[in-house]
């Protein structure tokens, strides 16, 4: 469990699949998502029994401290101790929770267990282009724009090839 001033990070467990899907299928977090395909209780049981349960992903759940309520995920996934490096990804599922700093906070929690604890060089991450709000919170987190891959990700929602922006944080802390 990560504690910090808002929230409280703790594991992920399959109790969480209804809050994960009711989240994952919230048209706001949806269309933040390469993947917009409708969210199930098989899909969420085979990624947590394939990548939870072999340690291939490090998923905490988002609790308000304040409202002793859960209120989305952040994770670290495909995690490659060949090269010290995992993607990160976050989504406050619940919609009055979302600019209350709760996801940034959750970052820098994640951030320093990552480089802390796992001992990883490198969190990446991908995000749409026009997401200028996430970009501007991790920013603040301290990742910072590495490219541009243009047309990278058809989203047949909107019928059209979307840029993904790829930002990095790199564990500068030498002899750890």
């Amino acid at each position: 469990m990560l504690i910090g001033n808002k929230i409280i990070l703790r594991d992920i467990t399959l109790e969480d699949t209804n809050n994960i899907i009711k989240w994952r299928n919230n048209p706001n977090v949806k269309k933040n998502f390469c993947i917009q395909s409708a969210f199930t209780v098989e899909g969420h049981t085979k990624w947590f029994n394939s990548t939870i349960l072999t340690g291939k992903t490090k998923q905490f759940i988002i609790v308000d401290k304040l409202k002793n309520k859960d209120v989305g995920s952040v994770y670290l996934r495909d995690i490659d101790y060949n090269n010290n490096k995992a993607e990160y990804g976050i989504f406050i599922g619940e919609n009055d929770c979302r600019g209350k700093g709760l996801g940034s906070e959750a970052a820098s929690l994640v951030i320093k267990y990552a480089f802390d604890e796992l001992k990883l060089h490198k969190i990446f991450l991908r995000v749409f282009k026009e997401n200028v709000i996430a970009i501007n919170s991790y920013k603040k987190a301290g990742f910072e724009i590495e490219g541009v891959f243009k047309d990278d990700v058809f989203i047949s929602e909107k019928s059209s090839y979307q840029d993904m922006i790829f930002m990095a944080i790199i564990n500068n802390k030498k002899g750890e």
